[in-house]
């Protein structure tokens, strides 16, 4: 039977559709078998230690690995796992490895992992995708179900590269480390400007790490001494070993937009951009403040600051949402001034976990030169 020419249309378009995808090389969102839920044969597991290099589909293992389903009692333990019902995790010289394809040349990306410790206090993770790594410490735990997801960006040198992902530190027990599950890879585009007037990048954060869709807690975005590329575009987070938090509109109360910051860590960390200025000219920063509707009570405190000008915004929360716009006007004293902000409160939720306010629509604009011999 002849083909009718809408048939053949329909066919043209699909093949189209399958050539621009395969065109646009990685694919936001989960890696294969990113899930670990496809996982090695009875035969290829002593225990749960899986036994043969290859045994889980998509990942390559080396070490100490083993293979966990939700609900698996370590000792006086259980293991719950976020999504499906299989993780992994790294003993002694562990580490798990995929391949990724179809990257582009000079383009930044994210990676989004979700861990949990069980034995040591102190535990590490160590992603790499060579030349680049970093070692993102998880004692800390910012959910209640001791699971977090954590990012960490690299620059494609190349259109393939291995991301590895291992625990840094060896432990008494060979079988402690961290549990592993959710992996996923996003490409991240940096912005010239969040607004046509705004001189101020990515001040609505609507460019950032990958969220999964069914995790309501999240991302934690590292600091600069664990990851120079930052996942959160244009931004710089300031601190030794604390971090702040991406959020969605999906699951938190968002100010603007999609996305937003949660600045969970209290002085330990600073949310910084560097501005190109010109010396003697005023200019007004605006912002919004609020928190994430995720029972975060009580008084929060954001404070900026750029050259000589500083301003804290209080905000009284009840834990359900809302938000108020700040403002802060200062005169530039050389051509690049850095902004930052901090939560000043250190707060945590009734089921003991950090949290604070939340960060958006920040923007910053010159005011008529008229207004500079206020600021001088």
């Amino acid at each position: 039977m002849a083909m009718s020419t809408t048939s053949r249309c329909v066919l043209l378009l699909f093949l189209v559709g399958l050539a621009a995808r395969a065109a646009s090389g990685v694919i936001d969102g989960l890696l294969p078998n990113g899930n670990f839920e496809q996982g090695p044969t009875k035969s290829q597991l002593n225990g749960s230690r899986v036994m043969s290099p290859h045994a889980i589909p998509s990942w390559e293992i080396s070490g100490f690995v083993e293979y966990i389903e939700s609900g698996q009692q370590l000792g006086d333990m259980i293991l719950p796992v976020p999504e499906g019902s299989r993780a992994v995790r790294l003993g002694n010289n562990a580490s798990i490895r995929q391949k990724l394809v179809g990257l582009t040349r000079r383009t930044y990306y994210s990676i989004t992992f979700c861990a949990a410790r069980t034995c040591a206090q102190a535990e590490k993770v160590r992603v790499s995708v060579v030349p680049d790594s970093g070692v993102l410490p998880i004692q800390t735990v910012y959910t209640s179900s001791g699971w977090d997801c954590y990012s960490w960006a690299f620059k494609a040198k190349h259109t393939t590269a291995w991301l590895s992902i291992d625990d840094p530190d060896a432990e008494d027990d060979p079988a402690c480390g961290p549990l592993i599950d959710s992996v996923a890879i996003k490409a991240l585009h940096h912005p010239s400007h969040t607004k046509t007037d705004s001189m101020l990048k990515n001040g609505d954060f609507e460019e950032g790490p990958y969220i999964f869709p069914n995790f309501p807690w999240g991302v934690l975005v590292p600091p600069i001494t664990e990851d120079e590329n930052s996942p959160l575009p244009e931004w710089t987070i300031m601190s030794d070993t604390k971090v702040l938090k991406f959020v969605d509109a999906e699951h938190f109360k968002v100010p603007q937009g999609k996305y937003a910051v949660e600045l969970v860590a209290g002085r330990e960390t600073a949310l910084v951009q560097e501005v190109r200025t010109t010396p003697g000219r005023s200019y007004k920063m605006s912002f919004a403040v609020g928190d994430a509707g995720n029972g975060c009570q009580g008084s929060l405190v954001v404070e900026a600051y750029a050259a000589q000008g500083k301003v804290q915004v209080p905000y009284e929360s009840q834990g359900t949402g809302g938000h108020k716009r700040a403002e802060l006007e200062f005169a530039a004293a050389d051509k690049v001034t850095r902004v930052v902000f901090q939560s000043m409160n250190y707060l945590m939720k009734p089921d003991g976990t950090l949290c604070g306010p939340v960060l958006d629509d920040i923007s910053l604009v010159p005011l008529p030169k008229k207004h500079r011999r206020l600021f001088l």
